[in-house]
């Protein structure tokens, strides 16, 4: 029997079972489109953590009160604390410094006319902007001056408006808001950034004075957090030694101490998040992938049917000349196909999976080639693993007892 003809056979015998052979390709199709989709979703998640760390500056550094001591065991942040008087320190002392950004934060509930709402309050400087990569979108951002004398503005975003009962941010400008029973007057709204990668909803907050956060909102000079701007990223090195420097003097740490605080650069953050995001993908794509090899058993065990139902006609092809290779290569293709084509239909509903989770629940999804190629490349490889056994044992049958078989 000539190769191709040996091709036209197998194809035939699935022609003429089509409604098992669909069946016998579901189990390929679901696993193809489950990885396919589950891996654009882990390289959806990633690209958009990579894209939001990316906004906020790749020289952009952030310090941290470290973990404090209980009974020999670190927790939490304990009694390690960063305060204002940290962040002046690293204003008026430090030489490889280009900016600094304190932060206050606290929830509160905020009130506008009968709409009220629970938003995170920051007080900051006002450099935020530049630090953090905000713009403002609708007024401006309050002064340095206003900073210090305390006034009471505020610059909201976009979702605080929307939780306010407001159509846009622009229709709160110049009106009062109430932050803890204390009015403040909106004077500006910042663009959107978007959420949904586990940092929160970076447009639900309101951005306050830090010094009017301080004495007149929060009643206290502790800071969460203190971002500091290196001049450049060959520099941040410098500007990180830099600021241990300055901060471990601030806390009076005797050499030898460790810190009580922690840096952390951008890099860090995104290796981090990075890795994560990628283990929790393999791990999910290896889920997926059980139902390729619970495909390929089915797909086995049909074709040990199919060798049962055709044993005469295995027996009168051998007859006819047909050698044990030809029989072998006639099942394994069947077995092949049924996998490749199932992959295709996969690759389509995984890829459509993938589109109609970014239409309809806003999800960010990335269909990479590489997902496409291992996703189709191993649903080849289960068909010819698991169309091996069934093609051989076909292949080995006795032609006078397969002819004698009823």
């Amino acid at each position: 029997m000539l190769f191709g003809e040996t091709i036209l056979v197998a194809l035939g015998a699935l022609r003429a079972n089509k409604l098992r052979s669909l069946l016998t390709m579901l189990g390929i199709v679901i696993g193809v489109a489950a990885v396919i989709a589950v891996v654009a979703l882990g390289n959806g998640a990633q690209k958009q953590i990579n894209d939001r760390i990316t906004a906020l500056g790749t020289t952009l550094l952030t310090v941290n009160p470290g973990q404090g001591m209980s009974g020999g065991v670190r927790s939490g942040f304990g009694g390690a604390r960063l305060t204002t008087d940290d962040a002046q320190a690293l204003v008026d002392r430090g030489t490889k410094i280009l900016a600094v950004e304190p932060e206050m934060q606290t929830n509160l509930q905020v009130v506008f006319g009968n709409k009220n709402t629970n938003t995170s309050i920051i007080g900051t400087t006002s450099n935020y902007p530049e630090v953090r990569k905000y713009e403002v979108e609708h007024g401006r951002f309050f002064t340095n001056a206003e900073d210090q004398t305390r006034q009471r503005v505020a610059v909201i975003g976009p979702s605080v408006a929307t939780n306010l009962g407001v159509e846009t941010p622009e229709a709160l400008m110049g009106e009062t808001i109430r932050i803890r029973g204390i009015q403040f007057t909106v004077i500006g709204s910042t663009k959107t950034k978007g959420a949904g990668t586990g940092f929160g909803d970076p447009d639900d907050q309101i951005l306050i004075p830090i010094q009017t956060a301080r004495f007149r909102v929060i009643g206290n000079n502790r800071v969460r957090s203190i971002g500091v701007l290196a001049p450049s990223e060959e520099e941040i090195p410098e500007t990180m030694a830099d600021i241990q420097q300055i901060l471990r003097r601030e806390h009076h740490l005797r050499p030898g101490k460790d810190d009580d605080f922690q840096i952390r650069s951008q890099s860090d953050f995104l290796n981090t998040l990075s890795e994560n995001t990628q283990t929790f993908g393999l791990l999910l794509a290896g889920i997926a992938a059980v139902s390729l090899v619970v495909g390929g058993i089915g797909i086995m065990n049909i074709m040990l049917v199919s060798v049962t139902e055709r044993t005469r006609e295995i027996g009168v092809r051998k007859a006819l000349g047909a050698t044990r290779l030809n029989i072998l290569f006639q099942f394994l293709i069947e077995a092949v196909v049924l996998c490749l084509v199932g992959g295709g239909l996969g690759i389509g509903a995984g890829t459509g999976g993938a589109l109609l989770f970014t239409s309809k629940f806003g999800w960010t999804t990335s269909v990479g080639l590489d997902s496409i190629l291992i996703a189709f490349g191993f649903s080849a490889f289960v068909g010819v693993v698991f169309g091996v056994y069934p093609a051989r044992r076909a292949s080995v049958l006795d032609p006078i007892i397969a002819l004698r078989y009823e």
